[in-house]
């Protein structure tokens, strides 16, 4: 039996991540902050409390991160911890750096320490490419991140690089798009839509309020990605990934999509703030994932319609779960 330990195990990817290592056949270790007061709602949600062993760590502290290696003595780690919202780090960019850059280098120093055999992955973001404009960004094209969190990602996607290089480390960074699903927080845009539209459409006499809908992504759906994590771990040789769909949306068809779905006209229940604006925001974010489909397998079958829908239908029976 294989042994995973998955560094912020309560959020949207670690949760699902769980699901899937659980499923085949994995002992499944997983982190928090403060493992004995956190919720773990999403892993509530998917029903695997009680089937994951949860330990307490801080990313920051390496001392934390040794003793919980030291513990689980895992085969593979997946680090998918850290400040993960980039709107959050124009107010919290201390945090967010610390949290990620931090984190990732005191694994890998416990890594190469301990000179176990053992493999990482780390997540990483499409925010580091910047804007991509006409051109569509793959593990070649150079980054030019435009917030603090894609300045973290994009130092903690070269540590991960230099000590694969300089120590000989299995390490890898998926360089993840926008992926979504139910688990999403409300603090995130899609989840914010997807809700508000479920509100209005049940009766709910409020306007939801957006910032830039001009804004284009590639969105997936997460339950396929971190599929795509465990394959870079499974690969005989560690590479890094582009991991996305191959297919641009813009916002306003994301939020289109979401009213549809209730029999809506978004443009009937929507109003525009520039309170939500951030300090510097990418336009437009276009990807191919060649190199994932050619040398892993991996294809996305999910693309932006889909999860909307997806993300839709899931709010709609949660809401009536809780009514209930």
């Amino acid at each position: 039996m294989r042994r995973a330990l998955i560094c912020g195990i309560g959020g949207q990817d670690g949760s699902y991540l769980a699901a899937l290592l659980l499923d085949k056949g994995y002992e499944v270790w997983g982190t928090s902050r403060d493992a004995e007061t956190a919720t773990f709602s999403n892993l509530q949600r998917l029903g695997l409390v009680g089937r994951v062993k949860l330990l307490s760590m801080a990313p920051n502290d390496f001392r934390s991160v040794f003793i919980a290696v030291e513990h689980s003595e895992p085969d593979e780690i997946y680090y998918l911890s850290g400040q993960s919202s980039v709107g959050l780090s124009f107010g919290q960019p201390t945090e967010t750096l610390e949290s990620i850059v931090s984190g990732v280098l005191n694994m890998l120093e416990v890594m190469r320490l301990r000179g176990r055999e053992m493999r990482l992955y780390n997540a990483g973001s499409s925010e580091c490419f910047g804007d991509t404009g006409d051109r569509v960004a793959d593990e070649d094209t150079p980054f030019r991140p435009r917030s603090p969190y894609a300045v973290a990602k994009a130092s903690a996607h070269w540590l991960v690089a230099n000590y694969r290089e300089a120590y000989g480390l299995h390490c890898c960074t998926g360089i993840l798009f926008n992926h979504e699903s139910p688990l999403r927080p409300p603090r995130f845009v899609t989840r914010k839509i997807v809700s508000g539209a479920a509100r209005i459409a049940a009766g709910r006499r409020e306007r939801l309020v957006l910032g830039n809908l001009s804004i284009a992504r590639d969105w997936g759906w997460a339950p396929e990605y971190v599929d795509a994590m465990w394959r870079m771990l499974a690969a005989e040789t560690p590479e890094d990934f582009v991991v996305a769909t191959g297919q641009t949306a813009w916002l306003e068809d994301f939020v289109a999509e979401a009213f549809a779905y209730h029999g809506l006209d978004w443009r009937d229940h929507v109003e525009i703030s520039a309170e939500f604006a951030r300090p510097s925001d990418i336009q437009v974010s276009r990807a191919d994932s060649t190199r994932a489909a050619e040398r892993l397998g991996w294809r996305a079958q999910t693309h932006m319609r889909d999860v909307v829908r997806k993300m839709c239908a899931a709010e709609v029976q949660q809401n009536e779960s809780t009514e209930k």
